[in-house]
């Protein structure tokens, strides 16, 4: 695995793969490797001839306040992991490369990301990841771009803004990978006391109720949401929010009629933590929640 600091280096590195007609896959990541980055290098290996890792801590994407400074990172054990998923090449950009002086120009995906996350995070977070994400395209040209599932908003923006702007670029989104209780894996589980460890598993029993109602045919958003915030409640987190949405458009629904985005976020100690899951309404469902009864004519 060879590790490239600068673009005129990366490029000049994918240059003899792009002449042969090599696919390219992307995986861009800030670092602190655990087991669900490793799986979205073992998909692009699997995929794509040429695999790109990249590794920043994006600035743009903290607002004031968040955990800039005490974000996790270790370059030479991210290194170490990579190279062991046959990553041909680490791009460990600094900041004044991905934001050189005089930069002026940022992406903004509207009415996607206001909601959510968005909402509480502030504008400056997906501004900052809608565009180092766009640069980040821009420099390694990607046949495909794989992220994880697990920040469901992040992969339906990035959806949005490689459609709106032409980009010939697919974007994989992999399933969430959990650890053996069902948390889901994130490189801020590391801020976690045993204790808040414990907590944490409130996202995923709030999903789980979700899953449940839905599954006894459910299908007002509203009482969906509703269950999912009891089960983390009654699990000891308070919700930052627990909403039900398209899971392409991240509007709001009123009744679940086909499969939705149920989104879930707390705060738990010093970590920010956030889940999802799809639910679907099983089949014969009213859209009232009562079972459909067949008459024979």
């Amino acid at each position: 695995m060879r590790v490239v600091r600068s673009v005129r280096e990366l490029r000049r590195a994918l240059g003899a793969s792009r002449g042969d007609g090599a696919t390219i896959g992307l995986v861009p990541t800030m670092g602190a490797f655990h087991e669900g980055h490793l799986s979205l290098m073992h998909r692009a290996r699997e995929r794509c001839d040429v695999v790109v890792v990249s590794l920043f801590v994006n600035p743009a994407q903290f607002a004031p306040g968040e955990d800039l400074e005490a974000y996790p990172r270790d370059e030479a054990r991210d290194a170490a992991l990579a190279a062991a998923e046959g990553v041909d090449l680490l791009f460990v950009p600094s900041v004044a490369e991905v934001y050189p002086a005089g930069d002026a120009t940022t992406v903004t995906v509207a009415g996607m990301t206001e909601t959510l996350c968005g909402a509480h995070r502030g504008p400056e977070h997906f501004h900052g990841v809608t565009t180092v994400v766009a640069k980040l395209l821009n420099m390694v040209d990607p046949d495909v771009a794989f992220f994880g599932g697990k920040d469901a908003q992040q992969a339906a923006v990035l959806r949005r803004m490689t459609l709106d702007l032409w980009w010939d670029v697919e974007i994989e989104v992999c399933p969430i990978v959990r650890e053996a209780d069902g948390l889901a894996m994130s490189s801020r589980n590391v801020y976690l006391s045993a204790d808040e460890r414990r907590r944490a598993l409130a996202l995923r029993a709030g999903l789980d109720a979700a899953e449940a109602a839905v599954a006894a045919g459910e299908t007002d958003a509203g009482a969906v949401a509703g269950a999912t915030r009891a089960a983390m409640e009654s699990a000891g987190v308070e919700p930052e929010y627990a909403e039900v949405v398209n899971p392409e458009t991240l509007t709001p629904v009123a009744a679940i009629d086909g499969d939705a985005l149920v989104a879930v976020a707390a705060r738990v100690g010093a970590a920010r933590l956030i889940d999802n899951t799809i639910v679907r309404v099983p089949a014969g469902a009213h859209p009232t929640g009562r079972p459909t009864v067949a008459c024979n004519a």
